[in-house]
């Protein structure tokens, strides 16, 4: 199983701990960002992952090669220009597929700087049998940027921001707003859909894709730990969890 993280992004809202790393090398209870999620995702059988980079990239090569990748085969994407989660992702494409160019089997897309406990082995299964272009791990929890799911639990708009305007990607009788987690499965067919060039988000790739039906598939993990991890305090709360037992570290 293959995977990519997302860790290009500068961490402007974690400074100071990001003026001079990255953002994917900042600590928690003795452990960097990146070597949390490298080892969660290798606990549910991914041995193969592609970190994109941009911010203090010859660093975190560096940390990697330091740590002979943590055990698994991992590629590091360089953007000299950030690229957004959309644009990242894109310029990732031959990491999953073949020499011919042809899709392989789903991965899983992850933000560096998020804690959970989420079952991914049931959320790949799910996504699976759904037969989903995308599925998006969601809670019911507070958010400045909700997504919008119908009553089959696919996407169908978003809140754009914290005044609550709502764009529609397709009209329905009643939707329900919930709050992304970070934590995607996509099937590879994804980049022939990725119409989008430069910087761009994914999350208006799935607007426009949702607009004309594919199936954006929302997971639940309401009684799932998760944190997000993009400010100091964050990261300090985050500690005082790990270290009572709420997120299990091993």
């Amino acid at each position: 199983m293959k995977a990519m993280i997302l860790a290009a992004g500068m961490g402007t809202r974690l400074r100071p701990l990001t003026d001079d790393r990255p953002k994917a090398l900042v600590t928690v209870a003795g452990r960097t960002l990146l070597q949390i999620a490298l080892e969660r995702l290798r606990s549910f059988g991914v041995h193969e992952v592609i970190v994109n980079t941009h911010h203090y990239a010859d660093m975190l090569v560096q940390y990697l090669q330091a740590n002979d990748n943590f055990g698994m085969k991992v590629e590091v994407s360089r953007e000299e220009d950030l690229l957004d989660t959309g644009g990242g992702l894109k310029n990732a494409a031959p990491f999953f597929l073949n020499a011919n160019g042809d899709p392989q089997q789903p991965f899983i897309l992850h933000n560096v700087d998020v804690l959970s406990t989420i079952d991914l082995e049931r959320m790949m299964r799910f996504h699976i049998e759904q037969n989903a272009l995308a599925t998006l791990a969601v809670q019911d929890r507070e958010t400045s940027r909700y997504l919008l799911f119908d009553q089959q639990s696919q996407l169908c708009g978003r809140r754009v921001d914290k005044d609550g305007e709502l764009q529609w990607a397709r009209p329905v009788l009643q939707s329900h707003a919930l709050a992304f987690s970070g934590i995607h499965i996509l099937s590879p067919r994804i980049f022939a859909n990725l119409h989008e060039e430069g910087a761009f988000s994914i999350i208006t790739s799935y607007m426009r894709l949702a607009s004309q039906g594919e199936k954006i598939a929302a997971f639940r993990m309401d009684k799932c730990y998760w944190r997000d991890l993009g400010r100091p305090a964050s990261i300090q709360q985050a500690e005082e969890d790990i270290a009572s037992g709420k997120y299990p570290i091993t």
